[in-house]
């Protein structure tokens, strides 16, 4: 069996954490209980900090509750990392939907801004990002991490403006792991992100997508 695609032709992400899904909405509201406390303890100490027993006592839960749901420490972090991820794209799209973008820059600029908003504004989000603080294929087991991102954006791009798939992939590949590494610089010299570097970063990027995709 292939990996699953979108509508648009891009592979999406098809691992799992969760042993088993909550089905009763008590049973969400303690996974959402569960994921809310790993993020403020990674905040607090940082990934290798972080136990089940201290996720399940921050969460106000038996450790044996958690193993119900996952597996261990990382089952949890990845369901935190995708719920990010989740939490990116409806930004994402939401802006595509109220804003007008009458060039693909201006949507670039938008997807921008959106990932520097989630460094400022999500708990952890800064210490994992999309994963790879972890493991580089934290969201998808056949795919980095940052793979994924960038098929998210070829989709949504493509889609906006009308542009081949085949011109897109590799130029937004490119650009989503020069930012990632420009950003993660900018976040460590200044938590809330050091601004200089930020306008850098979008001028890094649009410079280099000018001359690869359609004026």
């Amino acid at each position: 069996m292939g990996v699953p695609t979108s509508s648009h032709g891009v592979a999406v992400t098809s691992s799992t954490p969760l042993r088993r899904q909550p089905v009763q909405q008590r049973s969400a509201k303690r996974v959402e209980r569960m994921l809310e406390a790993c993020a403020s303890l990674i905040e607090e100490v940082g990934y290798d900090g972080v136990t089940t027993t201290l996720i399940a006592e921050r969460a106000g839960v038996a450790v044996g509750s958690l193993y119900q749901f996952f597996p261990d420490k990382r089952a949890v972090v990845q369901a935190l990392t995708m719920r990010n991820l989740d939490k990116f794209m409806e930004t994402i799209t939401a802006r595509f939907g109220s804003t007008p973008l009458e060039h693909w820059w201006d949507a670039v600029d938008t997807i921008f801004d959106a990932y520097v908003g989630m460094h400022r504004d999500v708990p952890a989000f800064s210490k994992v990002r999309f994963g790879d603080a972890v493991d580089m294929r934290l969201l998808d087991d056949k795919r980095d991490n940052n793979a994924v991102i960038s098929d998210r954006m070829v989709e949504l791009i493509a889609a906006k403006f009308g542009i081949p798939l085949d011109e897109l992939q590799l130029p937004i590949a490119v650009a989503v792991q020069a930012a990632d590494g420009v950003l993660d610089l900018a976040f460590r010299i200044d938590p809330n992100g050091e601004q200089r570097v930020l306008d850098e970063a979008k001028s890094l990027i649009r410079g280099y997508l000018s001359t690869r995709l359609p004026k």
